[in-house]
């Protein structure tokens, strides 16, 4: 395996929040290197052979700084969460991207970890990923958990399916053409965002992740060419569309009531969530009270309802 970097080796904000059983791993995958953080056990690396895997894929302009908490709320379990292809300190990794790339990719890391199967856990983009992993390496897949996300994205009125990263995601989506002085600036910005009032050390880690050094300064690690390549396929691509109709795993979709920007409605109006629970009736459907698109896993009464499914997954 390769060699590990602990918790002294990291961001203060981030060593801060992600607790001792964190390490950070770089995996082979094609064309480079993929940055995994794993979470070992609470009775250390030995044990995570026979400990139960978690598998947690982050969402579209994230990175694997989304998952402490579902670390810490799960002592017993191995959380493997990647940095996805163009994000985070995968962000070097090449073309192309999509939900085939990915899902191929965070199958090599399972791999790398000797993990047979894994219960999958995929927030927003990441559970679209979720989706196409297991119908591309079923083998892979224990049971899925996705987090208001995996289900296609129904473009708002008026809008073109090649405009989607500015009608969702927003500010979320400008950033990425920025250049910040430092970590500093790049908080204040955060802390004006409707959906991180709340804010946590949590977000510190997260927010002081996100940047990579660009000349004399600072830009947010998601590529524009990955985001723009990915969002386009959450709306109709064809490995969701066949991943979907094709779909043999056990899964709960869990739902936030308001969206990107705080709002409602939320990323899945009432009406689509007719839709796709009318065309998958299977779908264990919940709606995770009083939380937003990002609060859901980000903040410990979101991820506290989220747990819930994920144990009973586990315990399956």
């Amino acid at each position: 395996m390769d060699g590990a970097v602990t918790t002294t080796d990291l961001l203060p904000s981030l060593a801060a929040v992600v607790g001792d059983r964190y390490r950070s791993h770089e995996v082979p995958v094609r064309g480079g290197s993929m940055h995994v953080g794993v979470w070992e056990p609470a009775g250390g690396p030995e044990s995570g052979t026979a400990a139960p895997t978690v598998l947690a894929v982050h969402g579209i302009t994230a990175s694997h700084v989304a998952w402490p908490l579902l670390a810490a709320a799960l002592p017993e379990a191995r959380i493997i969460a990647p940095d996805l292809r163009g994000r985070g300190r995968s962000r070097d990794l090449p073309p192309p991207y999509g939900m085939p790339s990915h899902g191929d990719d965070v199958a090599a890391v399972l791999d790398h970890f000797g993990v047979e199967s894994a219960v999958v856990v995929g927030h927003s983009m990441g559970a679209f990923v979720s989706l196409v992993l297991a119908d591309r390496h079923p083998e892979k897949v224990r049971e899925l958990v996705l987090v208001d996300g995996g289900m296609p994205l129904i473009p708002p009125p008026g809008v073109a399916p090649e405009d989607m990263s500015m009608a969702i995601l927003g500010p979320a989506a400008e950033r990425l053409a920025m250049t910040f002085p430092d970590r500093t600036t790049y908080r204040e910005m955060w802390r004006s965002h409707p959906a991180f009032q709340d804010w946590t050390d949590l977000t510190s880690a997260y927010v002081d992740y996100d940047l990579v050094p660009e000349g004399a300064g600072l830009r947010p690690a998601t590529r524009v060419e990955a985001l723009n390549e990915d969002i386009r396929e959450l709306v109709d691509g064809d490995s969701l569309v066949h991943a979907l109709a094709n779909r043999r795993h056990r899964a709960a979709w869990l739902l936030a009531p308001r969206g990107l920007m705080d709002e409602v409605p939320p990323l899945y109006p009432d009406a689509a969530v007719e839709r796709w629970t009318g065309e998958h009736p299977d779908l264990e459907v919940a709606m995770i009270e009083d939380v937003n698109h990002y609060t859901i896993v980000m903040l410990p009464e979101g991820i506290d309802q989220v747990v819930p499914f994920v144990r009973a997954a586990l315990a399956r």
